[in-house]
């Protein structure tokens, strides 16, 4: 689970970006900051995974912040000068998102932001993988984004969710149960994933040596 800080001055925006973040499997807001002071105070004492922050503040600016922090970090502002757009992806915003926003927005950002967050664990890295990572995570397009292109399906929705917010690779049996479907059903749309490479697909080994299908999205 994801820990997220909101930082906003608006005490409504921030309870509402919160709402975003807490519709995402995987992730949990923690209770919103209106300014650094209290911030800094909330990084010091929480294990905070994840930095939302707003750019302008009572007692400063966001991107003020960013540099002192190295918790993962991205701005939600409604100032759309190009330089503060600037200094904040310079101060190490993963992205920057102009205010007002739909909650797709944000929580596509942070599907994304999840799988980025997971390649993370390997022991080694490749520069194709690296740069594969860095388009996904802001390619709105991508997998990651949500749900598959091309499928309108809730229950294609929730199967991807699922996923995204699993630590582990899951079996079609267990996301069917997980999103209350038939595991028939689940397969159905385990396979169309599949195929337009939204999941990827692993084989595990049993006691009785019968392979089972393993789905994730890292």
């Amino acid at each position: 689970m994801v820990n997220v800080l909101v930082l906003d001055d608006d005490f409504y925006v921030g309870q509402l970006h919160c709402q975003y973040v807490n519709e995402v499997p995987g992730f949990r807001a923690l209770e919103p900051v209106r300014d650094l002071r209290a911030a800094r105070r909330a990084l010091a004492e929480e294990e905070v995974g994840l930095l939302l922050a707003d750019y302008v503040l009572p007692d400063g600016n966001g991107v003020e912040l960013l540099r002192e922090t190295e918790v993962d970090a991205a701005v939600l502002s409604a100032v759309a000068d190009p330089q503060v757009v600037r200094s904040a992806l310079r101060a190490g915003a993963l992205t920057y998102v102009l205010k007002p926003f739909e909650a797709g927005h944000l929580q596509g950002f942070l599907r994304r932001y999840a799988r980025y967050r997971r390649y993370w664990e390997r022991e080694k890295v490749g520069q194709g993988d690296v740069d594969r990572l860095m388009r996904s995570l802001h390619d709105v397009a991508s997998p990651g984004a949500g749900p598959a292109r091309g499928a309108g399906s809730s229950t294609t929705e929730r199967i991807v969710a699922t996923l995204e917010g699993a630590a582990d690779p899951m079996t079609a049996l267990e996301i069917a149960e997980a999103v209350g479907t038939s595991r028939a059903t689940a397969q159905r749309h385990l396979a169309k994933l599949a195929e337009s490479r939204a999941v990827t697909v692993s084989l595990q080994y049993g006691s009785t040596g019968r392979p089972e299908h393993l789905y994730g999205t890292g």
